[in-house]
């Protein structure tokens, strides 16, 4: 069975949509790295004299809204590389062993880049 490859893709397009919104709100993209996003410090007025815990709190803050930025790129572009091979007509197949990735699979993972056999190994 042929997999309804416009059905992937238009899931794809919201997906990247989505989290290039997310990312948006966590940071901003790097001018200088492609697809590279940076986290922000959220907003806040801390003068001079602030308290310590307070600084302290915002850096840890800061380093979370980094971990997430980190989260949301890979993502990205893993959607962006399933993307790019619905475009090359390699889309579904998985990058191990070459076998087509179960539907199941695309349906709840559509950047999935492996098979279910192969699910929990480093591409």
């Amino acid at each position: 069975m042929e997999l309804d490859t416009q059905y992937f893709k238009q899931k794809l397009k919201e997906e990247k949509q989505l989290l290039e919104e997310e990312l948006a709100n966590l940071g901003h993209k790097n001018p200088d790295v492609p697809g590279d996003w940076e986290a922000t410090p959220e907003k806040h007025n801390i003068d001079q004299e602030a308290d310590k815990n307070l600084k302290a709190d915002r850096i840890e803050e800061f380093e979370e809204r980094s971990g997430i930025a980190a989260e949301l790129e890979n993502r990205l572009a893993n959607v962006n590389i399933a993307l790019k091979k619905i475009e090359d007509e390699k889309y579904g197949t998985c990058e191990i062993d070459s076998k087509p990735i179960e539907e199941d699979r695309l349906k709840a993972n559509p950047a999935a880049r492996t098979c279910k056999e192969h699910i929990n190994e480093k591409i």
